[in-house]
């Protein structure tokens, strides 16, 4: 194990609490005390950084003086917070002053929020996918669709299932709603009183996404951990969000390394094809990827073979913790491969200003 003095670099771990928490925190004590260790494995010193607003000032400090930044607070507001917009601003600025910051905030609201479902619904991981901006989309929209079979509509930010519902036609105008979250009674209700239920979901820019209904979903759901481009472990639940109560209690979730026989199909589409595309699609450079996020999948239909086809209903990519036993060591040694890029760069960009501007001009135009 590295020494004080063997530590190439120095990052902070950033998860939400109040003063004392902050006081308190330890990394053989915090739930990430794997992540911590293998950091320590890889010679990266890190230290706990716990922020809420009024600690804003004191976290800056603190994360002004590492070399890279891990992050782990949800977007959706804990009690008693006021969510991360003082904390995305505050990372923003590290990462301009030449911080390594992962996930970062621009990265977390492309890919981590529910409309990348619609971005990317072209890509083989994709279903017939919209999006409503506005409740007057969706009032002139959904009825047809919904009409053609059941839906499930899904606030842009969310997670738990919060925000989620299964709507299907029941009969005349009425339809029958199952929430995600909560107790899994559904409710039947006219479709105009469910939608103008809807209309709060649209203030300070909200929107709804709405995917068709997943038969095979009582199959379980997959979900892929991902460190930057690579799959780095699975899990795997017999999920009953959006089922009757009579299907019983939700299963444990059940984790496994990157080999896992199982998914090395969905593995391979993963790493080969649909992450690269997505990160085309989305203007993103693949070493922005967060050092640890996961896509969370359904079965979908039977192709003509008979093989599976896998439809992604969610992006995590912000807090994304429990994870795989194998997945700390692979994020480590993605952190330190970012580090030493973001090192290097720096680097070059001050061997760059020393040389005088003729020089300089030459050695570009060379």
């Amino acid at each position: 194990m590295p020494d004080a003095l063997s530590h190439r670099f120095k990052v902070a771990i950033v998860w939400w609490g109040d003063a004392r928490e902050r006081a308190e925190a330890r990394p053989e004590t915090s739930r990430l005390t794997a992540i911590f260790a293998a950091l320590e494995r890889h010679g990266i010193a890190a230290e706990p950084a716990v922020w809420s607003d009024p600690l804003t000032d004191d976290v800056r400090a603190q994360l002004m003086g590492v070399d890279g930044v891990l992050v782990w607070v949800n977007p959706i507001p804990a009690p008693g917070s006021g969510g991360r917009g003082v904390l995305d601003d505050l990372l923003r600025e590290v990462a301009a002053a030449g911080i390594f910051v992962s996930g970062h905030p621009d990265v977390i609201t492309r890919i981590g929020v529910k409309e990348v479902l619609h971005r990317t619904r072209e890509l083989g991981w994709g279903t017939d996918t919209h999006v409503y901006r506005d409740h007057a989309a969706l009032a002139a929209e959904f009825p047809a669709r919904v009409a053609a079979g059941p839906r499930v509509l899904k606030r842009n930010r969310g997670n738990g299932g919060l925000g989620v519902w299964k709507v299907e036609r029941s009969t005349g105008a009425d339809v029958a709603v199952q929430e995600a979250w909560g107790d899994r009674h559904g409710r039947t209700l006219p479709l105009d009183a469910f939608m103008a239920e809807r209309v709060a979901d649209f203030t300070d820019g909200g929107t709804l996404v709405d995917q068709p209904f997943q038969a095979r979903h009582l199959e379980g759901m997959i979900r892929c951990y991902l460190s930057g481009d690579r799959v780095v472990g699975f899990g795997h639940q017999r999920v009953r969000a959006l089922a009757p109560p009579e299907a019983g209690p939700a299963e444990p979730r059940l984790y496994s390394g990157p080999d896992d026989a199982r998914f090395q199909c969905l593995r391979g589409l993963l790493e080969r094809e649909w992450v690269p595309q997505m990160a085309r699609l989305l203007g993103l450079d693949p070493e922005a990827l967060p050092v640890i996020w996961d896509a969370d999948f359904l079965l979908g239909p039977r192709n003509p073979a008979g093989e599976d086809t896998y439809v992604l209903c969610e992006i995590n990519a912000s807090s994304v913790f429990p994870i795989p036993d194998e997945a700390p060591e692979a994020l480590a040694n993605t952190t330190l491969r970012r580090l030493i890029a973001v090192r290097e760069a720096r680097n070059r960009e001050a061997m760059q200003a020393q040389v005088p501007p003729p020089e300089r001009k030459a050695a570009e135009a060379e």
